[in-house]
C-alpha cells in the first residue's frame, strides 16, 4: 500500500479594527462577552490552536500540542501585529511553531506569507499589487526571520500580473 499524505492549511486573517483616531479597538457589542471580535476569535481559535489538548476516550488530557507545528499556515500581517501586543504568548507560539517546523523539515517552515492587507489582487492596479507583495514579504521576514517559500493571496484570487510580480520578488 502506498503512503498517503494530507496537507492542512490554516489561513488566519482579521482586518484592522482600530479606530484610526484613537488607535484602539472600541468595544464591539456583538463580540460579547469579549471586548471585540479579535479578542473573541483569538480566545476561540488562535490561542487554542497553539495549545491543543489531545484527550483519551474519557476526556483526560494526554498531551498538549501546538497545532501550528503540524499544519501549513499563514497569518495576515494586521492580525499578527494585533496578536503581538494583545496576546504575546500566542504570538510567540506561532513564531516558535515555524521555527520548530524548520528544524524538523531541513529548513522548510510551515508558515507562508500573505499579501499585506487582504486586497483582492486582480482588482488592483500594478502599483498596489507590488506594494501588497513587498509589504507582505517584508512583514513576514521581520517576524519569522526568513524568506517565505510561498504567499497566500486573499480570497485565493489571482491573475497573471500578480503571479509575475510575485515571481519577480522571489
Amino acid at each position: 500500500m502506498s503512503e498517503r499524505y494530507l496537507c492542512v492549511h490554516g489561513h488566519f486573517y482579521q482586518p484592522p479594527r482600530q479606530n484610526p483616531w484613537l488607535e484602539e479597538i472600541e468595544t464591539e457589542e456583538s463580540a460579547a462577552p469579549f471586548h471585540d471580535w479579535n479578542a473573541r476569535i483569538n480566545a476561540e481559535c488562535y490561542a487554542p490552536n497553539a495549545a491543543a489538548r489531545i484527550v483519551d476516550g474519557e476526556g483526560r488530557i494526554l498531551d498538549i500540542q501546538n497545532t501550528y507545528t503540524h499544519i501549513s499556515f499563514n497569518f495576515g500581517p494586521t492580525l499578527l501585529s494585533w496578536l503581538e501586543h494583545a496576546d504575546s504568548r500566542t504570538y510567540r507560539l506561532i513564531i516558535d511553531a515555524d521555527r520548530a517546523s524548520r528544524a524538523r523539515r531541513d529548513g522548510h517552515g510551515n508558515a507562508i506569507a500573505q499579501a499585506y492587507n487582504h486586497l483582492i489582487m486582480p482588482l488592483a492596479n500594478r502599483r498596489d499589487k507590488v506594494t501588497q507583495v513587498l509589504w507582505g514579504l517584508r512583514d513576514f521576514q521581520a517576524r519569522f526571520g526568513r524568506d517565505p517559500e510561498g504567499m497566500w493571496l486573499p480570497e485565493t484570487a489571482v491573475d497573471l500580473e500578480t503571479l509575475d510580480i510575485m515571481a519577480a520578488h522571489g
